[in-house]
């Protein structure tokens, strides 16, 4: 009876164990093809890419993003006891008002955004709140209700970018400015004008940084061989032609003649004759990129490309230039004046300055419409388009800006026709923008040869490399001969004719007026636009200079609106001593006026 009695107990004891080993193995079974909610030992920490910076030729930082964070708390996470404490270090860490993070923190309970808006060095000082916070115990867990118990503490999370322009409305409207675009929760910008737009894909950032690696139990990444890490690659910067001191200088001289001429705006531009490179694009009428207003609006536009117009009289030393290449003309042939006043067909010409007789570079030296207007019959139709596309007109003009306009001339077949000859040669029944002229003069003191303008000089990424920008190489549109008979008479126009406020002692001075009317709903009113171009040349360095005035309203002749911000810039030019004056010519020119340039 006790062996029965034992060998049950033994039974039983195995049945239990058998059991138990059963709900083991199907435990076990069950885990092994479920998927299980536990806390995974990786973690994974993202960081975003950041446009690139565009910096001038003497190393300002013109345009920089700054990274964005917020900080998000959950306010179930926060111990009752110590939400003062908590205001109080987030205040000081963060420089909020703790007023304003006392009342976020009642507006809701549970994930509350403190802030949408701080930046990179504030995220760092709260990164390190954050853990400080852990250890003196602000945090507590608390229980969902399937039993998971959550501690999150206070989170900085990365929520855009957002671009910087420290000298505001400096190199504007060139630089141009940008757009915000959310992508996936995190704010980004792109470019919507000026370089800003042209560059928006070398600026862009290339690659997010990702690492992916074990954690500790404070949840920090643990990098070691098993680690996986994808490098951040931000845009590339742009280092442009322009230092900022020459810029400056020239943006507050075209405001200040705008003021005087009450104009409705003024355009500068220096350019290398050699290398085309932009040393100064300035605008009268700029705004500040970061906090762009409605009355901004109209300023918006990088008009020395954007806006083309009928250029008037600075077109004739083209025309002339065309006509000495093709042996048509001698520069001392005479041309009648006709008094001033000349009838062709339905058309009836007049000048400023009447004359009986003049020769052919007098007619330039003092902007004879009627004089050029009769020059122009000696090209035919093809011979005037086709010179006129050779130098640039109707094409892009090069320069690394977007939105240009080409303007347009008229075709061989109306330049078979007298009348659109003679018009077209003083500047009419055609169309070009700033840049194209300037650079379409630029032949003539560079030999002949015409280059592409250019504001970018290299672009540069992460670590210092340079990648310079293509160069186009220079084209040949007259012969040296040619460029310089039209440079020694554009040199006269300043020692004698309509230039002589262009008159820089020491200097090789030369250029052209201009002064159109501006045509509005089919016709022309009683506004203008005038422009100087021409060129400003010491020993070593040789300038292209371009301005353009846009309806200046006290007085409309180019010879006072247009060549005394020429004046000032070759003058400011000389102080900064981007031009240096021949001091024996300077001392000459004290003693004796007239002997006022370098021959």
């Amino acid at each position: 009876m006790q062996n029965s009695n034992k060998s049950q107990k033994i039974l039983a004891l195995f049945v239990v164990l058998l059991l138990g080993f059963g709900i083991f193995l199907a435990v076990m079974f069950y885990t092994a093809v479920h998927n299980r909610d536990i806390p995974s030992i990786y973690s994974e920490e993202n960081s975003k890419a950041q446009r690139g910076s565009i910096i001038s030729a003497d190393g300002f930082h013109i345009a920089t993003t700054q990274k964005l964070y917020k900080a998000v708390v959950n306010t179930r996470n926060i111990d009752p006891d110590k939400v003062e404490l908590f205001i109080q270090l987030f205040s000081i860490y963060s420089g909020i008002d703790a007023d304003e993070i006392r009342q976020r923190l009642h507006t809701r309970r549970g994930s509350v955004t403190l802030s949408y808006h701080i930046g990179p060095k504030e995220a760092m000082y709260l990164k390190t709140l954050a853990f400080e916070l852990r250890k003196l115990g602000v945090f507590i867990e608390y229980e969902l209700p399937n039993g998971q118990r959550v501690l999150q503490g206070l989170n900085i999370i990365e929520s855009g970018e957002a671009r910087e322009y420290p000298y505001q409305d400096l190199l504007t409207p060139l630089i141009g400015y940008p757009r915000k675009m959310e992508e996936d929760g995190y704010t980004r910008t792109y470019g919507i004008k000026g370089l800003e737009k042209y560059f928006d894909q070398e600026l862009n950032p290339q690659q997010n940084k990702t690492q992916r690696a074990m954690r500790d139990v404070n949840g920090y990444l643990i990098l070691n061989k098993q680690s996986s890490i994808r490098p951040q690659i931000n845009g590339l910067s742009l280092k442009l032609n322009i230092p900022i001191t020459l810029q400056a200088r020239a943006e507050a001289i075209t405001s200040r003649i705008k003021d005087k001429l009450q104009a409705d705006e003024i355009i500068a531009t220096v350019m290398d004759a050699k290398t085309g490179k932009i040393l100064t694009l300035a605008s009268s009428n700029r705004f500040d990129p970061s906090h762009i207003r409605t009355s901004d609006y109209p300023s918006l536009n990088t008009n020395a490309i954007e806006y083309s117009y009928e250029p008037g009289s600075v077109i004739k030393p083209i025309i002339f230039a065309l006509l000495l290449d093709h042996h048509l003309i001698n520069p001392y042939d005479m041309v009648n004046g006709h008094n001033g006043r000349y009838t062709m067909g339905r058309k009836t010409i007049v000048d400023e300055h009447p004359f009986s007789m003049i020769s052919a570079e007098d007619v330039i030296v003092y902007s004879s419409n009627i004089g050029i207007a009769q020059l122009a019959q000696k090209l035919n139709g093809s011979e005037y388009t086709e010179g006129l596309s050779r130098f640039g007109f109707t094409h892009f003009s090069g320069a690394d800006l977007p939105y240009e306009k080409r303007g347009s001339i008229p075709s061989s077949a109306q330049l078979n026709n007298y009348l659109y000859k003679a018009i077209t040669a003083y500047g009419y029944g055609m169309r070009a923008n700033a840049m194209q002229i300037l650079k379409a003069f630029n032949a003539f003191n560079n030999n002949g040869r015409i280059v592409n303008p250019m504001v970018v000089d290299t672009l540069i990424d992460d670590n210092g490399r340079k990648i310079p920008m293509q160069v186009i190489e220079p084209i040949q549109v007259i012969t040296p001969a040619t460029a310089q008979q039209i440079k020694k008479i554009l040199i006269k126009t300043v020692n004698e004719g309509t230039g002589v406020g262009a008159i820089t002692p020491g200097l090789e001075v030369g250029g052209k007026t201009g002064t159109a009317h501006i045509a509005k709903n089919g016709g022309y009113v009683n506004s203008y636009h005038t422009s100087f171009v021409g060129f400003a040349n010491d020993k070593k360095h040789a300038y292209t200079i371009g301005i353009f005035v846009i309806n200046p309203r006290t007085v409309y002749f180019a010879s006072i609106t247009a060549v005394p911000v020429f004046k000032a810039i070759v003058d400011m030019m000389v102080e900064e001593k981007y031009l240096i004056p021949d001091p024996l010519a300077v001392a000459a020119a004290a003693e004796h006026p007239q002997a006022s340039h370098i021959h």
